[in-house]
């Protein structure tokens, strides 16, 4: 599988990006997330990037951070690009945010800061191209299944079905559709981390419509105590 070589802010952006770890947070292209940002060192990122290119590396940290021993957290090699869309600061210095994922991306390597927050560079994967037509029969047809899915899903939920329904019939592509529902329905760290790495579009799908089957089972159907 190549790399994409995205051109533009991006393109220019992969090459000395921001980067923000969390511990179980992981953001999907094409999906959104809030933040609170009250930590000195990333409020001065928020401040940087909304003073240039809004763009961000949003990564899952894989241990846990100790001030004291002065250790860096590992984070998981492939990441997403988000996008500060909407930034609010507070009165104390403290932000709120809205990011949206841009594209996903790996992890080239860490560079050297003089900023309080870490730098990498980076470039962007792209999701898999079917390589026959029956490949894409096959993601549309996993696409299909999902949507009725994820419709079913939503009639078992007292409140926010209409909403997910919503959002599902807003995505106009599989891709998207497999990016926003694990965005919305995957809560597990360790299983959104997998999928955002799962770069086969019928894959994405296929391990999603398994997860929306399993939490339409937890739920209960219609009419049915839980």
């Amino acid at each position: 599988m190549s790399s994409a070589k995205p051109t533009g802010r991006l393109g220019r952006a992969l090459k000395r990006l921001p980067l923000f770890p969390l511990e179980d947070v992981v953001l999907f292209p094409h999906s959104m997330i809030p933040l609170h940002i009250f930590e000195a060192r990333y409020r001065k990122m928020v401040r940087d990037v909304l003073g240039s290119n809004r763009l961000i590396a949003i990564s899952l940290q894989l241990e846990k951070e100790s001030i004291e021993e002065g250790n860096v957290p590992r984070v998981a090699a492939i990441a997403s690009v988000g996008e500060l869309v909407l930034a609010q600061e507070l009165p104390d210095g403290r932000y709120n945010l809205v990011v949206r994922g841009r594209a996903r991306i790996a992890i080239d390597e860490e560079l050297p800061s003089d900023e309080p927050y870490r730098l990498i560079t980076a470039h962007e994967i792209p999701d898999e191209p079917p390589a026959e037509r029956t490949e894409q029969v096959e993601i549309d047809e996993a696409d299909m299944a999902l949507r009725a899915l994820v419709s079913g899903l939503a009639e078992s939920i007292p409140n926010g079905g209409e909403l997910l329904k919503h959002v599902a019939a807003a995505q106009d592509t599989p891709a998207a559709l497999a990016n926003v529902i694990a965005a919305s329905l995957v809560a597990d760290a360790k299983i959104r981390q997998h999928l955002l790495e799962t770069t086969n579009v019928f894959a994405r799908l296929e391990i999603l419509s398994n997860e929306v089957v399993a939490l339409t089972e937890r739920v209960g159907k219609p009419g049915r105590a839980n």
